[in-house]
């Protein structure tokens, strides 16, 4: 037979799962001796099975009428008495926090008759007061009936009363707010069993409720865990001024510091305290006002975090001067007070180093290193996109890239409007605050090159129409015109009306020595993705043991060299071409040796030419003149070759090692640009690794003639004249065919690394810019959990990737594989990484800390065992 109820005193912390996490932890607090109201819960498994039935079977209500009896027996008390009844709270407990997305009611059992029983025990006020709250609970859970229906009755006797606040009203005012109340829910049962059955059902059906999906959606929870229905004795925190109700934090939330933190109420029910109605005092008050109950306070705080090992927060209730502990969990905090918690924790000696690294998430490192908007704050939000890129930025909406470079290097806060950008935008992107996009997704050309630069990015953002031409955006029914102030939130994907007040970014030296304690742990290695010395600095700054992928298309983005790059490929001769080289060439290795310089003897992997060359092409018309005149061509031959240049399918078309086949001249150059830069680095005493990645192998003897017809050509030429150097030259792994001949491409490659954007891209058959356009329904309906371009696929392309470094190494034992997709700075996909024996993982430089951590987590996850103390939720 199934075990459906358990009391409070059966029950312990490591039954979550069964009780829920409210349930468990009001079993934990009972047994190791807290004032904790008596009660029982009703597991989740009863909910489960009730929401796969319909109904309570005979055997629950049969085991919740005996735990009832042992209530009452408890308590000295009958449910339903008429002269001195039992009430109970009934409120719901997933097995994770999920924080007002459920519903509770309390002052349960109260009807006509038993209320004027509380009348004798207390005062008519208060009992009515209770009573008016029940029908109010009641109504909005089981009924359905919106909460401003009780709002404008209440206010309606208030108004006739000249009363400002409910604590205004009297005893007869209370009265005619039940009496009115009850012209709303007409249809409570009087017998509190009947009450008690229906709340029961109302609070398992709320884990189905709107807003609990989309809190489980956000949050990547499951939606068959079910909840707890836990059932508790009422007190009191409203029979008096010796009575309140408030909540505590055991370190401050918001900083981190070790200092009891929260508010209470005297004379008031725990939801006055967060209803507003009232100002809270601060919980520091309670020592001058109760000094006794306050140390009574701290003592329980203490006893909480030497249970649990992590910050709690509880709420409490004093009634008549006897203090109660209602529930406790596992503290929300910010990003930074969860860094200093656990430092803090660690350096008392409640956890253990490895246990302070697992207590911060990847998530809040990353907000830790980008500005962010106050959480207080409040929004006007108006659309939601991709989270491409995280951190806050507010600025004046710009749509022109030119008008936003001009104005943006002249000290004003832009936000760069573009329904997607290209290689010509970089500039005005660059002197952006943030950029924002209405197509494409995480791994759009905005995407990678905001996230290079540290800047935020929401790109996707399909509900927005905008209209280049006049200079405006619409969305949802407001028009935002240039020069509106709007803000974009490149962690949560928001874009909101206005400016909104931000946070600056703080790098504590609690957070530098969690990073030392994770890499005084993590056994792979964490490098950068980097296009220029700038960025190859500040990631070294955040701990990058290298350069993963240095992309050096992103080096032609400036005007100049764009100027040159669209000459080379509007040219239809080679010695045409050849000249355009020729002046690329110079530019290349200058970029080149300040890369070396700036790594100072680190792996630098830079990887050749990639995209199609279309993406540099001329489309606009006064520089396709400009171009035609300095060619002596017609302005129509340029456009013909542009019109040529473009692809039905440019992803899958003529670029990466195509390229450098079809146009060696192409790689030649960058290979002799890297080459140089090398040797003359070299020759100045310091030590280069130059590691030279050809882009979209899929087949092993594309790598051997890249290798034979540019980099042996160019070496040989080179080195006749300069310093020899040692260099590597390897590949990305970013096709499925790539992966499954992983063993005969490292014949050729010396390292490989995976380029999970596009092997994610071409494993699940997804264009990666326009897949935002179904893949948020594909998670609302179950098919994904995650978006695969934001957290690698483990079950798919993840099997790529442990198949290409088997096979890769079955060839060449010693082969270094690493990823320099995004995935490489995402936590669970570093994670994978490891177990599937990558070497390192290289990411944006503001994700280096996060990979850092993550790899430290695997390596004790997976390695160590470590005591956490009791699981809280």
């Amino acid at each position: 037979m199934t075990k459906y109820v358990y009391s409070f005193d059966e029950g312990s912390a490591d039954m979550k799962n069964l009780l829920g996490g409210k349930g468990s932890n009001l079993a934990e607090m009972t047994t190791i001796g807290l004032n904790v109201p008596s009660g029982y819960t009703v597991t989740t498994e009863a909910c489960v099975e009730y929401l796969d039935e319909g109904e309570l079977t005979q055997e629950m209500e049969k085991q919740m009428k005996k735990y009832m009896k042992k209530l009452e027996k408890e308590m000295d008390q009958e449910f339903g008495d008429p002269e001195d009844p039992l009430l109970v709270s009934v409120r719901s407990g997933a097995a994770v926090s999920m924080p007002g997305m459920m519903d509770t009611i309390l002052n349960l059992g109260l009807n006509d008759e038993t209320v004027e029983g509380l009348v004798e025990k207390t005062d008519e006020r208060f009992a009515y007061d209770s009573y008016r709250r029940f029908i109010n609970m009641f109504g909005e859970v089981v009924r359905g009936i919106p909460h401003r229906k009780f709002e404008e009755k209440m206010d309606e006797v208030k108004d006739k009363r000249n009363a400002d606040k409910d604590v205004d009203l009297g005893a007869e005012g209370m009265k005619k707010v039940v009496e009115k109340y009850k012209e709303l829910v007409d249809d409570i049962p009087s017998d509190p069993w009947e009450q008690l059955l229906e709340a029961t059902k109302a609070v398992f059906e709320s884990w189905d409720n709107d807003r609990a999906i989309r809190w489980r959606n956000i949050q990547g929870l499951p939606h068959d865990m079910g909840t707890a229905v836990n059932v508790q004795t009422m007190v009191y925190g409203n029979t008096g001024n010796n009575s309140g109700s408030g909540v505590a934090f055991t370190r401050n939330p918001s900083t981190g510091e070790n200092e009891v933190y929260g508010e209470f109420l005297r004379n008031a029910q725990g939801e006055d305290v967060v209803a507003g109605i009232r100002t809270p005092l601060d919980i520091s008050e309670l020592r001058e006002i109760w000094p006794d109950i306050y140390e009574e306070l701290e003592e329980v705080c203490k006893i909480l975090e030497d249970k649990y090992k992590d910050m709690q927060d509880l709420e409490f209730t004093v009634e008549d001067g006897e203090l109660y502990i209602l529930q406790t969990r596992t503290g929300k905090r910010t990003p930074n007070a969860a860094v200093k918690i656990a430092h803090d924790m660690c350096e008392e000696g409640i956890i253990s180093k490895e246990v302070a690294l697992l207590r911060v998430e990847g998530e809040q490192i990353e907000k830790i290193l980008h500005k962010r908007i106050d959480p207080e704050a409040e929004l006007e939000e108006m659309t939601q996109g991709i989270n491409a890129s995280p951190g806050a930025a507010s600025g004046s909406v710009v749509f022109d890239t030119d008008e936003a470079e001009r104005r943006g290097e002249d000290g004003e806060d832009i936000v760069l409007v573009r329904p997607e950008t290209t290689p010509e935008d970089i500039h005005g992107l660059a002197a952006s605050e943030g950029v924002l996009t209405s197509r494409g997704g995480m791994t759009s050309h905005a995407a990678v090159v905001a996230r290079g630069m540290g800047k935020p990015c929401v790109a996707g953002a399909e509900e927005i129409d905008i209209n280049l031409e006049e200079e405006y955006f619409e969305v949802n029914g407001k028009r935002i015109e240039k020069d509106d102030v709007i803000t974009i939130d490149g962690t949560t994907g928001d874009v909101i009306e206005g400016e909104a007040p931000l946070i600056e970014p703080e790098f504590t030296e609690e957070f530098e020595k969690l990073l030392q304690w994770a890499d005084d742990i993590r056994k792979m290695g964490v490098r950068a993705n980097a296009d220029t010395p700038e960025d190859t600095k500040q990631a070294i700054e955040f701990g990058a043991e290298g350069i993963g992928l240095c992309r050096t298309e992103h080096m032609f983005f400036e005007p100049e060299r764009l100027e040159v790059m669209q000459e080379l490929i509007i040219s239809e001769e080679k010695e045409e071409r050849q000249r355009a080289l020729d002046k690329l060439m110079p530019m290349q290795k200058e970029d080149f040796k300040g890369l070396f310089e700036a790594i100072e003897g680190r792996p630098l992997i830079i990887r050749l030419l990639d995209p199609p060359l279309h993406e540099f092409a001329p489309t606009e018309e006064g520089r396709q003149k400009e171009l035609a005149q300095k060619l002596d061509i017609t302005k129509e031959e340029i456009e013909a070759k542009v019109e040529r240049l473009e692809e039905e399918n440019p992803m899958l078309g003529h670029r990466g090692c195509r390229l450098g086949i079809t146009f060696p001249e192409i790689y030649r150059m960058q290979v002799r640009a890297i080459l140089e830069a090398a040797s003359e680095v070299k020759e100045e005493g310091q030590e280069v690794k130059p590691k030279i990645m050809v882009p979209l192998i899929g087949n092993v003897k594309e790598l051997e003639n890249v290798k034979e017809q540019v980099v042996k050509e160019v070496e040989e030429e080179i080195f006749e004249t300069k310093e020899g150097v040692d260099y590597e030259v390897g590949t990305m792994i970013e096709i499925p065919r790539a992966a499954v001949t992983a063993d005969k491409i490292a014949e050729e490659a010396e390292f490989f690394s995976f380029g999970t954007n596009d092997l994610t891209q071409m494993g699940l058959g997804f264009s990666r810019d326009d897949a935002g356009t179904f893949i948020p329904n594909y998670i609302d309906q179950g098919i994904f959990e995650e978006d695969p371009f934001q957290v690698l696929d483990q079950d798919g392309i993840g099997q790529f990737v442990e198949m290409a470094t088997e096979r890769g190494r079955s060839t060449k034992e010693d082969l270094s594989v690493g990823i320099c997709g995004e995935h490489g700075g995402e936590p669970s996909s570093v994670k994978f990484c490891y177990k599937a024996g990558l070497d390192y993982v290289s990411c944006s430089p503001y994700r280096v800390p996060v990979a850092r951590i993550a790899a430290a987590q695997v390596v004790i996850e997976e390695e160590m065992d470590v005591d956490e103390g009791v699981e809280g939720y």
